[in-house]
C-alpha cells in the first residue's frame, strides 16, 4: 500500500551558481582547510547573511515602500476562483517564494494575474509561467 503525497513538499533552499575568481576561490578554499568552515558553501551562506543583516534595514523599508510580501505566499486554485468571482486582478509582488498551485490552469492565471513580481523564486507549472510569461517581471 503505497502513501500519496497530498501536497507537494516546498522546497526551502533555491539553487545558485556563481563565478568567482581563481584567488578568491583559494582563499575560501585556505579558510575550509583551516577549520573556519565546514566547506565552501558553508562560507558562501554565512557571507550572505552577513550582508544580508547588514542591510537588514533597507530591506524592511523597500518591502513596506513597494507593498511586497515578504516570505511565502500561495495562490490555490480556490483563491484565484475566488478573485475571478470578485472580477478583480492580482498584482503579486513577493519577496521569497510565490507559488501557484500545480492545478491552476493558464486560462484561470492569466483571467486572474495581471502581474507577477518576484524577487527570489517562483514555482508554477511550465504552462501557467509560459502563459504569464509577458506579465512575470
Amino acid at each position: 500500500m503505497g502513501v500519496q503525497e497530498l501536497r507537494p513538499k516546498v522546497s526551502e533552499t533555491e539553487k545558485i551558481t556563481i563565478n568567482l575568481g581563481l584567488v578568491d576561490l583559494g582563499q575560501i578554499d585556505l579558510l575550509v582547510q583551516e577549520g573556519f568552515y565546514s566547506n565552501r558553501t558553508d562560507l558562501i551562506r554565512t557571507a550572505i547573511r552577513n550582508q544580508l543583516t547588514t542591510h537588514a534595514d533597507v530591506v524592511r523599508q523597500t518591502v513596506a515602500r513597494k507593498s511586497m510580501v515578504l516570505g511565502l505566499q500561495h495562490y490555490s486554485r480556490a483563491d484565484l476562483e475566488a478573485v475571478r468571482e470578485a472580477g478583480q486582478k492580482l498584482q503579486i509582488q513577493v519577496l521569497g517564494l510565490a507559488s501557484i498551485a500545480p492545478d491552476v490552469t493558464p486560462d484561470l492565471a492569466l483571467a486572474t494575474i495581471d502581474s507577477i513580481s518576484v524577487l527570489g523564486a517562483l514555482h508554477a507549472s511550465a504552462a501557467v509561467k509560459a502563459a504569464l510569461a509577458d506579465r512575470i517581471r
